[in-house]
């Protein structure tokens, strides 16, 4: 019979900022551009998204509660994702910078497309596109977790994603011949 060990102190987990990122960076994850539409529209590159529910089709992605994109998303009743393709770098980098300019100029930059459902902007060339309407926000710590139920998609199922992991962009590596590892 085990047991389990008691959970380390708060203090033990927190009080190593740089520590925790590291454990989280070894969790590799996609990368996305959530987009807000209306008369400002926004863009943020997020990698904390992920499915929840295939009915009713859920997915969530978690912003931090001081970025300006989760007061966005608060008074949006829609969204977008862009799961960004293998090669978008420059697109994941160009929403991370917070001196991008505001408003619609901060698509001028990028390839993209308007999106039907959410009304918000689609980035062209993405492995895979979500239009979401709010459905649910919970409480997580410094994050809000905003939960969309998606109302359309596409996806491109041979366009190799972009992924981040351990700080950094990455590829996926290429399969071996026969199909299996």
């Amino acid at each position: 019979m085990s047991t389990l060990a008691a959970a380390p102190p708060r203090d033990a987990v927190t009080g190593d900022p740089a520590a925790l990122r590291r454990a989280f960076g070894s969790f590799a994850t996609g990368v996305t551009v959530v987009t807000v539409g209306g008369v400002s529209p926004r863009g943020m590159t997020a990698n904390s998204f992920t499915s929840v529910s295939l009915d009713p089709a859920l997915v969530l992605l978690c912003v931090g509660r001081d970025a300006v994109m989760n007061r966005v998303l608060a008074e949006a009743d829609t969204f977008a994702v862009s799961v960004l393709g293998a090669g978008q770098e420059d697109v994941a980098r160009h929403f991370a910078d917070r001196s991008r300019p505001p408003g619609a100029a901060q698509f001028d930059a990028v390839d993209w497309l308007p999106g039907g459902a959410a009304a918000a902007p689609l980035i062209a060339g993405a492995a895979a596109h979500f239009e979401c309407a709010r459905w649910r926000t919970y409480d997580g710590g410094d994050h809000t977790i905003h939960v969309g139920r998606v109302l359309a998609l596409d996806a491109l199922p041979d366009r190799e994603p972009l992924v981040f992991h351990g700080g950094r962009f990455r590829r996926l590596a290429p399969a071996p011949r026969g199909g299996r590892p």
